[in-house]
């Protein structure tokens, strides 16, 4: 049996909590209605239409943390960065840095494994027009905390986009805030370093606001910081 304190079976019980919150109203309603109504391509598929939990490996020391849930990505498969164009980008990365065994994330019984890498979103639901309230964004900040606290081994919150990067901030208490921007690092007195990436979201990857060189740099860096 596991130990009480032991990483996987902590961060496997905060993914079952995480999974059954019903907390925010309007993104239980809309994460429902993407699943009823599914585009041509996802016709017929059974969707996972609930907050998603962290993926990786608990014994990571670098955690990706994106904006919320795709609405045909992780709220389809159930499983963060999987499913969606913003998902590809980010394994792709992760598996050129040695952090994940294959370049591809497609569903949630793929068999992809993170190694030193844990993923996961400020926002667990898929929200409208992915933009989620302050009010949504605080209310998953204490899943944050729980998963961080369950990584002991943590030494890199790589964060993706300045929605992501202000819930990361705001979950650590920063006064002052400082600023977004893609390689912006910021030490926290107790806990990981912050680390500032483009969102990989199509207008940015599509008008090269961010290239897969730019965000191979980022995910080494991380990888450097997070060295023993």
């Amino acid at each position: 049996m596991d130990a009480p304190d032991d990483p996987a079976a902590v961060l496997a019980d905060l993914g079952e909590r995480i999974a059954a919150c019903t907390r925010c109203p309007r993104l239980v309603s809309w994460r429902r209605e993407v699943a009823g109504h599914p585009p041509p391509r996802f016709a017929g598929e059974r969707y996972w239409a609930r907050p998603v939990p962290g993926f990786g490996d608990p014994a990571a020391r670098v955690y990706v943390l994106g904006l919320a849930t795709a609405a045909h990505g992780g709220n389809r498969t159930g499983r963060a960065f999987t499913g969606n164009p913003t998902g590809d980008w980010v394994v792709r990365a992760l598996h050129r840095a040695g952090l994940a065994d294959r370049p591809t994330s497609e569903h949630a019984d793929d068999g992809l494994r993170l190694d030193g890498a844990w993923t996961g979103s400020a926002v667990r639901c898929a929200p409208p027009g992915n933009r989620p309230t302050p009010l949504e964004r605080d209310t998953c900040l204490g899943f944050l905390s729980e998963e961080v606290r369950a990584l002991t081994r943590l030494r890199v919150l790589l964060v993706l986009g300045g929605f992501a990067w202000d819930a990361a901030t705001r979950w650590a208490g920063v006064r002052p805030r400082p600023r977004f921007g893609h390689g912006v690092e910021h030490r926290l007195d107790a806990g990981p370093t912050l680390l500032g990436c483009y969102h990989p979201s199509r207008q940015n990857t599509n008008t090269g606001v961010l290239t897969e060189a730019m965000l191979d740099a980022v995910v080494a860096r991380a990888v450097e910081l997070a060295r023993p």
